[in-house]
């Protein structure tokens, strides 16, 4: 089976579930291909990265740069298709914005790759450019496309409903990390047809294990996530500095990097709390690995950002979860499907400091119960999120017999994906 991926940025060094997800499909025998509308911009990544065996395909990030490989993509697409290329291009100009040229173009080289190297399907990631580039060359060369949803691309504040919705509705599948998730989406599609489906990010349970016995360093939390608003880590600090007040014992690492890194660095000096709070940067998945393997307490503060943006089912959690440690989060979207609170975690509420300052205190001065949570915690994942199984079902979806005939030319029909009567609103 030969499954064409379509990605904004590959590899993206944030993104490790997609690295795990495509590793976990060739181990499961499927040939992937990767096609990715922008090149990395960071310069740092994981390890496991060198066993991908996919070829990665760039189409032009700005594609009037790169005229001529454009050009022969979009007469490569005219000859085969011509009703169809000549529709979708008129539709594209008429939308009288570049970003519509832009994926038309970019649509255009994947289609022309795409005839002369054949696959059975693609899978987008994420629900915002790299679906649409899909969903065009779906209306190219008529081959099918799924769509993997997560947070961002479906909660942010520029969400167009209109685009969501054409997407959603031309796909073959829709799949989406939570339940609280799926019925996001159902609600938003309303009567329209949608094929909606849950699936958890799985982690490789081989690799995240607890370390040897005495690595763990007394009274450590860890937090492990991108310095961006979303992630509380703001309500960490702070609940750190509650710590010190009632004269609990903590350090505190934050492993990340981001836009709002000076301003937490501030926060951690205001409250005089260098000695104890500590900003560690980017560290590759091994750094991360071995930080889980040290720390005592793990936690991730969840918030909705002031853009609407929140995460969808953090992939940190499970990964500390598996290593045996008890954490504490928040009660928004998919993560109270992670955590059972009390049994393998804590929830507490999102922007709420001291409720949180008494639960790190709660795990923190008593090792009985942080070592139950611990081992519950490795039971809960093992159980929902290994990534063999919840990839394996992955397999089996995009397996499922194409109900459309792919690659068959003919008119093509737009089903208005920027309908101009939805255009405005927000999801």
């Amino acid at each position: 089976m030969k499954i064409a991926y379509i990605l904004k940025m590959y590899p993206r060094f944030s993104e490790t579930f997609i690295v795990n997800e495509i590793l976990e499909l060739e181990r499961q025998g499927v040939d992937v291909r990767i096609y990715s509308l922008r090149k990395p911009d960071d310069g740092r990544f994981h390890a496991q990265l060198s066993l991908v065996k996919a070829n990665v395909v760039y189409t032009p990030e700005y594609p009037d740069r790169e005229p001529e490989r454009v050009q022969a993509a979009e007469d490569t697409v005219r000859a085969a298709y011509p009703e169809r290329y000549l529709a979708l291009r008129a539709y594209a100009e008429s939308r009288g914005h570049p970003y519509a040229i832009k994926r038309f173009q970019q649509a255009c080289v994947i289609a022309a790759h795409l005839l002369g190297h054949p696959v059975h399907a693609m899978h987008a990631h994420f629900a915002s450019s790299a679906s649409r580039v899909a969903n065009y060359v779906k209306h190219l060369i008529g081959l099918p496309y799924s769509i993997a949803a997560h947070a961002k691309d479906i909660y942010h504040e520029d969400v167009q409903l209109g685009s969501l919705q054409g997407k959603i509705r031309d796909a073959r599948f829709v799949v989406t990390v939570s339940r609280f998730n799926q019925a996001h989406l159902q609600a938003l599609m309303g009567d329209q047809s949608a094929d909606i489906r849950c699936l958890y990010n799985g982690i490789d349970r081989d690799r995240f294990q607890p370390g040897a016995d005495g690595q763990r360093q007394p009274n450590l939390i860890l937090g492990v996530g991108r310095l961006v608003e979303k992630k509380g880590f703001a309500d960490l600090i702070r609940a750190c500095h509650l710590l010190r007040q009632w004269g609990v014992a903590f350090r505190c690492e934050i492993i990340g990097k981001g836009d709002l890194r000076d301003s937490l660095q501030m926060l951690i000096d205001e409250l005089d709390l260098a000695d104890q709070v500590k900003l560690i940067g980017p560290q590759p998945q091994d750094g991360v690995l071995e930080a889980y393997r040290r720390s005592v307490v793990f936690a991730l503060p969840c918030i909705i950002g002031s853009d609407g943006n929140r995460d969808g089912l953090p992939t940190v959690l499970l990964e500390a979860m598996s290593t045996g440690l008890p954490v504490v989060s928040t009660a928004l979207t998919g993560i109270p499907e992670i955590i059972d609170h009390d049994e393998n975690g804590l929830i507490v509420p999102p922007g709420d400091p001291e409720t949180l300052a008494h639960a790190l205190a709660s795990l923190l001065q008593n090792h009985a119960y942080r070592e139950q949570m611990g081992k519950a915690a490795q039971q809960k994942v093992a159980c929902a999120f290994d990534v063999r199984h919840n990839v394996a079902q992955l397999h089996r979806w995009l397996a499922e017999p194409i109900r459309e005939p792919a690659y068959q030319s003919g008119p093509i029909i737009v089903d208005s994906p920027y309908s101009p009567l939805v255009q405005g609103e927000l999801a």
